[in-house]
């Protein structure tokens, strides 16, 4: 019993990622058409951007303090000291930073998509907009589409800066690093392809984000337990999607041996 269970959830959620993965090409063609509801943008934007300000400025300072104490301590040892502010910028800006903006814009802004259009659904106020002759994609989904391309991007760049000097404070206090050579080291090691590779990724990011929420709410049933149910598959879908596909961006990336360890040298 418990095995058919486990059988018909998972084609059921199958058939809600199919279902995700038609909206993001409807998007796209609604999109081209060029109708866009700017005030609900507007709206969308401020929700995903500011008001998700705080919490992600707080995850990358004690994520960029908590590498700084793991690299540090170690390179240190190795007499490599030098080199801990530009392995936190490399890994910050090429990894961390966006996955885990994403992660936390999953959790706040891809929830509350669901939770939003899901209510709409079962409360029948999709099928009334529909008799008003405006279309759900349209009013809804794009504007939070978006919101979530333009503003991650952003926050996942402040989310660097923070998480660097979440590192510099450790640097500096803890272990005794001299500040300029640890934004030295940052500067020569980055370059302006791992800056562009963050902000492509954020960008993928926010469209699995904005997506898989719409349309996990767009597909809810069964009432206010059929909302609960979008809602939390919604944000597990969405982290396992940005965990997917950080994979196979990194890939086409980053491919071969790097030189950023060489430049900084």
């Amino acid at each position: 019993m418990s095995e058919t269970r486990s059988k018909s959830s998972l084609g059921a959620w199958g058939q809600r990622l199919l279902a995700a993965i038609f909206l993001g090409g409807q998007v796209l063609v609604h999109l081209l058409k060029g109708k866009i509801y700017r005030r609900n943008t507007i709206e969308q934007m401020a929700s995903v951007g500011p008001d998700s300000l705080f919490i992600a400025l707080l995850t990358s300072v004690f994520v960029g303090a908590v590498f700084t104490i793991q690299v540090a301590r170690e390179f240190i040892n190795f007499g490599a000291g030098n080199v801990v502010g530009g392995v936190l910028a490399l890994a910050l800006t090429r990894e961390l930073a966006p996955v885990l903006t994403a992660v936390v814009l999953a959790g706040r802004v891809g929830s509350a998509f669901a939770a939003e259009i899901g209510t709409m659904r079962v409360t029948e106020q999709i099928d009334a907009l529909l008799m008003l002759k405006t279309d759900p994609i349209d009013y809804l989904v794009i504007p939070r589409v978006l919101a979530c391309c333009l503003m991650l991007p952003i926050l996942t760049l402040l989310s660097l800066v923070t998480g660097m000097f979440g590192g510099l404070i450790i640097a500096t206090n803890v272990y005794s690093l001299a500040d300029t050579a640890f934004i030295d080291s940052a500067r020569n090691f980055l370059g302006v392809w791992d800056i562009l590779s963050a902000m492509i990724k954020a960008f993928c990011f926010g469209i699995l984000i904005a997506v898989i929420g719409c349309s996990w709410g767009l597909t809810t049933t069964g009432g206010a337990k059929g909302v609960g149910q979008s809602t939390t598959t919604a944000v597990v879908t969405a982290l396992l999607i940005i965990f997917i596909s950080n994979f196979f961006l990194s890939w086409l990336m980053f491919q071969g041996t790097g030189s950023a360890l060489q430049q900084g040298l």
